[in-house]
C-alpha cells in the first residue's frame, strides 16, 4: 500500500512564492509509484488541497484530513516546504505533533529557536560559536543611533529578526541612513537585529539527517554581484554559488565541524542550511535555516547533487527519516 504524503507549501510570509516553487519541485521529484502525493496550500485565509486540475478542496484543520469522493484521506507523513511562518517558526511542527503526524522538518522548539536570530545567537554563544557584534531593537524602543554605531560600527546590517530570504535587510554605510534601514526592517518584523559588517568569504553549509546519520553536504561559496546576498542575488541570478567552495582545507574542516556541531547541539532533524563568513580562517555564524529552499536553483539541492544525491533520493530520505 502506498504512503499518503501531504506536501505543504505557501505560508504567511513574503517567501510564499518561493515556497510554492519548492513544494512543486518536491511533488515533481518524489516517486509517485511509492507515494500518494497531495499538494496542500496553507495560507492565512485558507488551507486547501490542490489537485492535478488545480481545483481546490478544503482541508479539515481538526485532523488535517481531506475528503475526496466521499472518502476521508488521512496522511502518513507531511513534507514541510514552507519557508517562514507558520512552517519554519514552529507553529505547524507543534500542530502536527499534537495530531501525531510525522513531518520532515525539525521539532517545534528547534524551529522557533532558529527562526529567532536573536535567541539563536544567545543559545549558541556559550558553546563558543562565533558571530558578529549585534544590537537588538523591538518596535517602539527608543532609537539611539550613536549607541548603535558605537556597538556595531559602520557599515552594518539591519535585518528583521524573524524573516528569511533577505526580506527587510539593508546594508547601512552612513549614520544618517540607519533609521531608514530600521524602518524597512520593522515592516517585516516587530523585532530587528543590527549586526556589524564581517568582511570575508561567505559560505553556506547544508546539514541533513541522511540514512540515520548527521551528514554535512559539500560547502557552497556565495559570491554576490550585489552589495550583499540579498533577494535579487539569491533568486534572480545576481550571484555565483560555487560548490564546492574555493576555501582552504583548514577553513573547510572548521566550518564543517562547526555546522555539524550546531546541528547536534540544537538536536536538529531534517534539512538545515547554515550561513557563515570567514574572518582569519574562523567561521562566524550568520543564521540557520530549517526549511531551506528546494527549487532547482536553491543551494541545498545543488549541494546534494555534488554529493551524488539526486533530488528524488534527497526528498525520499526526508520522508523515511520522519517515518522512522
Amino acid at each position: 500500500m502506498k504512503t499518503n504524503i501531504a506536501i505543504i507549501m505557501g505560508g504567511h510570509s513574503s517567501e510564499y512564492l518561493i515556497s510554492l516553487k519548492s513544494g512543486n519541485v518536491v511533488y515533481n521529484y518524489l516517486d509517485k509509484k511509492k507515494f500518494n502525493l497531495y499538494r496542500i496550500h496553507i495560507f492565512k485565509e485558507k488551507w486547501v488541497y490542490v489537485d492535478e486540475n488545480n481545483e481546490e478542496h478544503n482541508v479539515n484543520r481538526h485532523d488535517f484530513s481531506i475528503k475526496m469522493d466521499s472518502k476521508t484521506i488521512l496522511f502518513d507523513c507531511v513534507f514541510n516546504a514552507i519557508h517562514g511562518s507558520p512552517g519554519e517558526d514552529g507553529l505547524l511542527q507543534a500542530y502536527f505533533q499534537l495530531l501525531g503526524i510525522p513531518q520532515t522538518s525539525c521539532d517545534y522548539y528547534q524551529a522557533a529557536l532558529t527562526f529567532n536570530k536573536r535567541d539563536l545567537l544567545s543559545v549558541l554563544k556559550p558553546y563558543g560559536i562565533k558571530s558578529a557584534s549585534s544590537y537588538f531593537l523591538n518596535l517602539g524602543d527608543e532609537i539611539d543611533v550613536d549607541a548603535i554605531v558605537e556597538k556595531v560600527g559602520l557599515p552594518c546590517f539591519v535585518k528583521a529578526n524573524k524573516a528569511g530570504s533577505s526580506f527587510g535587510i539593508s546594508k547601512v554605510y552612513e549614520k544618517g541612513k540607519l533609521e531608514e534601514g530600521i524602518e524597512k526592517a520593522f515592516k517585516e518584523d516587530e523585532e530587528i537585529l543590527i549586526e556589524s559588517f564581517l568582511d570575508g568569504v561567505e559560505v553556506s553549509v547544508g546539514v541533513i539527517t541522511y540514512k540515520g546519520e548527521t551528514k554535512v553536504l559539500p560547502i557552497t561559496e556565495i559570491v554576490s554581484e550585489n552589495d550583499f546576498f540579498d533577494y535579487e542575488a539569491k533568486y534572480e541570478g545576481k550571484s555565483q554559488e560555487i560548490t564546492p567552495a574555493r576555501i582552504t582545507p583548514l577553513q573547510e574542516r572548521r566550518v564543517t565541524e562547526t555546522a555539524a556541531r550546531i546541528y547536534n547541539i540544537l538536536k536538529m532533524k531534517g534539512f538545515s542550511r547554515s550561513e557563515f563568513i570567514f574572518i582569519d580562517d574562523e567561521p562566524y555564524m550568520l543564521e540557520v535555516n530549517t526549511t531551506p529552499g528546494l527549487t532547482i536553483e536553491s543551494i541545498l539541492p545543488q549541494q546534494a547533487h555534488v554529493a551524488g544525491i539526486s533530488l528524488s533520493e534527497l526528498f525520499e530520505s526526508a520522508i523515511e527519516e520522519a517515518l522512522a
